[in-house]
């Protein structure tokens, strides 16, 4: 995917976002957030969004905190969850391509990070509010293989991933409708991902590439996809990949 292919994610998932979200009402629970109701989703979402923008706008060179979530409820919530969705997508789409700002993952430019980084955090909250409808979870084929590079290559390459082995073991992920495959390689360091690979693993997801996105980051059970080998490993998957706000 480009930059302006996930712009236009972030445009068409958050107004999906807010769909779902309105229709469900603010007391609703979300079951892929245990202990959320719609209420806490639009919250948190709707302060990311407006702490990407401030990057974009403002062009902050260095981190700058988030400004807290709102005390508001009902559609009042859901109206300023609306606003600051589209601030972003405004900033995003209006931002020059030599964009020089504060990141956080590897990336080509500041404008692809935001925008890309931003795509997947609407994306996977809009599942999240779709979620408290029991509407059946989907994400377009192109955005979920995306979003699957970007967690293995991008966060969890990073220092923090709590995803390790004490011994060396392998984790191949094969999307069966896109045939994109990933080998991740799991040590005592922080794993290593690379887009392809052969060869012999200790165990393999296998699937639908929505259904594999869904699945690491924690939105569908493992159940959703075809586990072969070693499904310890599938399970550390579930217990230490978790990518939380802090």
């Amino acid at each position: 995917m480009q930059t302006a292919g996930w712009i236009e994610a972030v445009a068409v998932e958050g107004r999906s976002l807010a769909a779902a979200a309105g229709k469900a009402g603010p007391d609703s629970t979300v079951p892929t957030c245990p202990g959320w109701q719609i209420r806490d989703l639009l919250r948190h979402t709707g302060m990311v969004h407006r702490w990407a923008a401030a990057f974009v706008i403002e062009g902050h060179t260095s981190y700058r905190p988030d400004g807290g979530e709102p005390d508001l409820d009902g559609d009042m919530l859901l109206d300023w969850f609306k606003e600051g969705h589209q601030l972003l997508v405004t900033a995003l789409d209006t931002a020059p391509a030599d964009l020089a700002c504060w990141t956080f993952l590897p990336a080509p430019s500041p404008l692809a990070f935001w925008a890309r980084r931003q795509a997947h955090e609407t994306t996977v909250h809009r599942v999240d509010a779709e979620s408290a409808l029991g509407a059946p979870a989907t994400v377009p084929a192109a955005l979920a293989a995306d979003g699957i590079s970007e967690l293995l290559n991008g966060f969890h390459a990073r220092a923090g991933s709590r995803v390790r082995t004490d011994t060396p073991r392998t984790l191949r992920i094969r999307a069966t409708d896109t045939h994109d495959v990933w080998t991740v390689r799991l040590s005592a360091q922080p794993p290593l991902a690379e887009h392809g690979g052969s060869g012999p693993v200790d165990c393999e997801l296998s699937g639908p590439v929505d259904r594999l996105y869904l699945t690491l980051w924690n939105r569908l059970p493992h159940s959703a996809v075809e586990v072969a080998g070693d499904a310890g490993l599938a399970e550390l998957w579930r217990e230490r990949s978790a990518v939380t706000w802090s």
